[in-house]
């Protein structure tokens, strides 16, 4: 009798669980449903959703610390409703968008060390969609150029260094 060998590339592939040293333990990941990512990455920070009491917010948490994360560590909070999509800008790691349900999309510059304290005001606030906003995208290569999507089927290219909508579909 013969024995068949199942041919696959990944046959001799283990996983190693990480360290818990090397992760982030015991953050509050938001529990709305939305088709976006709950965590945006850059080379300096980790921005994760979170649940919030009184509104949306999200951790911004540099890179290099990791272990368990205090509850009452700092928060970007100034959203009157739960955030839904975030973003980092692609030419500068200091900036990221977040799009909510309050029907805002608003941008936060964090400060270069991270944040010490809660960030409340944003730089700026993108108002003109009717519904919630759940996609946020910046341009990949033109500056302040940012894309919002929102519940009430339009699309709106912002010029965030003015704070105009460019184009609304």
């Amino acid at each position: 009798m013969r024995r068949v060998v199942r041919q696959s590339k990944f046959r001799h592939v283990f996983g190693q669980a990480v360290k818990n040293d090397q992760c982030y333990d015991d953050i509050r990941v938001s529990r709305v449903t939305w088709d976006s990512s709950f965590c945006a990455v850059n080379p300096r920070f980790v921005a994760i959703i979170i649940e919030a009491s009184g509104g949306g917010a999200f951790l911004v948490l540099p890179l290099h610390k990791t272990g368990r994360i205090d509850k009452s560590y700092p928060t970007v909070c100034g959203h009157t409703g739960p955030v839904l999509d975030i973003d980092w800008c692609p030419h500068n790691d200091q900036v990221i968008a977040s799009g909510s349900e309050d029907c805002t999309v608003m941008v936060w510059q964090i400060p270069e060390n991270g944040l010490t304290l809660s960030l409340t005001e944003p730089v700026v606030i993108l108002e003109g969609h009717s519904k919630r906003v759940g996609i946020v995208a910046w341009h990949p290569t033109a500056r302040n150029v940012l894309l919002s999507a929102g519940c009430d089927n339009a699309i709106i290219i912002w010029n965030v260094g003015t704070g105009e909508a460019l184009i609304n579909l």
